[in-house]
């Protein structure tokens, strides 16, 4: 159990300096550790991916606040962009959460890989993301990117238990910003997902009762991975700007590759 306990602490600390460098809230870490940690030890759960997918969302609200609240001291938020695209994202969270709870985990692992992929081949190809021009205005958003993009972004991200950023970092990419403004923007924007996903999650009708367990959420998996990723956020926010643009928006785009790969090689 304490080796078990310490595994999570460890991948924690991890999810703490993707939140604050990239926006991801743990996400993208939290899906595959808890469900490897899951077959490992409960065996052959066939909650396990929703387990997984419930518990990344109630560690992500924890450490989106967390960051959002430090950037915003830092100064780095930008309303403009944050509001009314909130709103919209929580709107496309809650129907997300509701549609995850009734495909089987099978669809869903494969609905996580297939999104990643997705995220890196358009970061990839598509100008606006790997670099920015210095003399570039950033760009207000549209109508449309608000409204439908802030729908189908909660919508895909609450689902997945991955926050917005895969989505929202590379949209506001797009519209001139700089990658720590960016990935900054991307912390509040994950909050409504991770609220509407913890609750529907936390409280899923016909649910059975398990100890450690508040309906799909893993308190204890919970709990360990937010001892580590709480401290190592209130460490390295105070040099998340400083990273060279080019090399961080190159990095956010390794890191989902990375956990592609690790996502096939174990077959999670």
């Amino acid at each position: 159990m304490l080796t078990s306990f310490l595994v999570l602490f460890l991948f924690g600390c991890l999810t703490g300096l993707t939140t604050v460098f990239f926006g991801f809230g743990g996400g993208f870490i939290t899906v595959p550790v808890v469900y490897g940690f899951l077959q490992v030890t409960a065996g052959s759960d066939t909650d396990a991916m929703h387990i997984a997918v419930a518990t990344s969302t109630a560690v992500m609200l924890v450490n989106a606040m967390a960051a959002a609240l430090a950037q915003l001291r830092q100064g780095r938020l930008r309303r403009e962009y944050v509001w009314p695209l909130a709103a919209f994202v929580l709107i496309g969270a809650v129907a997300g959460s509701f549609v995850a709870t009734w495909i089987g985990g099978t669809l869903l692992r494969v609905l996580f890989a297939v999104y990643l992929l997705v995220t890196i081949v358009d970061s990839l190809l598509r100008k606006g993301f790997l670099s920015v021009a210095q003399a570039t205005r950033p760009q207000p958003l549209g109508r449309a990117a608000t409204t439908f993009g802030g729908v189908g972004i909660g919508a895909v991200a609450a689902c997945l238990g991955v926050g917005g950023s895969v989505m929202t970092v590379p949209l506001l990419r797009r519209r001139g910003l700089p990658m720590a403004n960016a990935t900054a923007m991307a912390n509040p924007l994950s909050v409504p997902v991770a609220v509407a996903g913890t609750l529907v999650y936390a409280f899923a009708p016909a649910i059975p009762a398990h100890t450690g367990r508040l309906g799909y959420v893993d308190l204890v998996a919970c709990a360990a991975l937010l001892c580590g990723s709480l401290p190592t956020i209130a460490l390295v926010r105070r040099v998340a700007g400083r990273v060279p643009d080019r090399i961080h928006s190159v990095a956010y785009i390794a890191l989902l590759v990375l956990v592609l790969i690790v996502m096939v090689a174990t077959g999670i």
